[in-house]
C-alpha cells in the first residue's frame, strides 16, 4: 500500500472539524486541497473514509478506525516535539575530546562539579592528542590550546595564559648539573612528548630577547603520556618539558626544580571549542556557563 504520509495530518484535521472549510482554515490551505487530499487517501486505502454533505462531514467506520489508530501516535509526537522545544533542564549525552595536556580540565574537580550540578547530563570524555574534525567524529566539543583551534570554531577559555616549564629532580641535577641555556639541553638526558608513534617528538620552544626559537633535544625517553613524563622526572630520569600547571605542585614542594625560567614566555591557554550553533542544546550551554564560572 502506497500512502502519502503527508495526508494523515490532513485527515485528522477533517476528523476533528465539522466540515472541509473549517479543516482548510485550520491547516491554512484551500477547501479544494482538503477535498482532493481526502480523495487521494481514500483511493490509496480503497475505501471511503468520510461521508460528505454540502454542510458537514462524518467519518465512516473505516474512517473512525483510522482516526483511532492515528490519534495516539500523533499525540505522542506532539508531546515529544513540545518537550524538545520547551526543554530547559540540561540533559542528554555530551561527548568531548580533550588533549592530554589540559591538566586543569582533566584534574577532576571541574568535571566532578559539572556532573553534580547537571545530573541529567552524561559526560563522555575522550583524552586524545590526535588532530581531527570533532564535528565529523561526532563530538559536541573539544579542549585544546587556543593557538591550534580552527578559526571557524567558537572558543571559550578554560584557563588563562600558560607557560611551559622545564624541570628535573634535585637528584638528577646533583649528578648532571643545571643547563644555563636551552642549547645546553642537547648534552642532557631528556624526556620528550609526542602525540602519536608516527609523529616526531615535539621540539622544545623558548624565547630569548623577544625572539622565539626551538631546540630539538633528541630525548632518550619519549612518550605520549604526561604522567609517565612526570614520574620519570621525579625518579631522576632526566629533564622534561610540559605546561607549568603540570609541574608547579612538585616544584613548590621541592621534588622538582624549575630550569631555564628566563627563556620561557607565556602563550594562549586552553579553550573549550565547538561549532557555531544558533540553537545550542541546554547541555552545551550548561557546560559553557560552568567553565566561565569555574575560571
Amino acid at each position: 500500500m502506497n500512502i502519502d504520509l503527508n495526508l494523515l495530518p490532513l485527515f485528522l484535521a477533517v476528523a476533528e472539524e465539522p466540515n472541509f472549510r473549517a479543516a482548510a482554515d485550520r491547516l491554512g490551505v484551500t477547501r479544494s486541497a482538503v477535498s482532493q487530499g481526502i480523495r487521494r487517501l481514500e483511493d490509496a486505502f480503497g475505501t471511503m473514509l468520510v461521508m460528505r454533505t454540502t454542510r458537514s462531514v462524518r467519518l465512516t467506520e473505516a474512517g473512525e478506525r483510522l482516526r483511532d489508530a492515528l490519534s495516539r501516535p500523533f499525540l505522542d509526537i506532539n508531546a515529544a516535539l513540545e518537550s524538545v522545544a520547551a526543554e530547559d533542564a540540561p540533559r542528554g549525552h555530551l561527548r568531548i575530546a580533550v588533549t592530554s595536556i589540559a591538566e586543569q580540565f582533566l584534574s577532576g574537580p571541574l568535571i566532578a562539579s559539572f556532573a553534580a550540578a547537571n545530573p541529567g547530563v552524561t559526560l563522555d570524555v575522550t583524552v586524545t592528542d590526535e588532530e581531527f574534525d570533532i564535528v565529523a567524529a561526532g563530538y559536541d566539543a573539544g579542549v585544546r590550546l587556543g593557538e591550534v583551534i580552527e578559526q571557524d570554531m567558537i572558543a571559550i577559555p578554560v584557563t588563562g595564559d600558560q607557560r611551559e616549564m622545564a624541570v628535573a629532580s634535585p637528584a638528577y641535577i646533583a649528578i648532571h648539573g643545571t643547563p644555563a641555556h636551552p642549547r645546553d639541553l642537547v648534552h642532557h638526558r631528556c624526556i620528550g612528548w609526542r602525540p602519536a608513534p608516527n609523529v616526531a617528538p615535539y621540539r622544545w620552544e623558548f624565547e630569548e630577547n623577544g625572539v622565539p626559537f626551538d631546540v630539538a633535544v633528541e630525548p632518550q625517553i619519549t612518550t605520549n603520556d604526561l604522567r609517565l613524563m612526570l614520574r620519570t622526572a621525579l625518579a631522576g630520569g632526566g629533564i622534561t618539558f610540559a605546561p607549568e600547571e603540570t609541574f608547579r605542585p612538585y616544584v613548590e614542594d621541592g621534588r622538582l626544580v624549575s630550569l631555564l625560567e628566563d627563556f620561557l614566555p607565556p602563550f594562549p591557554g586552553f579553550s573549550l571549542y565547538f561549532p557555531q550553533r544558533r540553537n545550542m542544546a541546554p547541555k552545551m550551554r550548561a557546560l559553557i556557563e560552568h567553565i566561565r564560572q569555574w575560571r
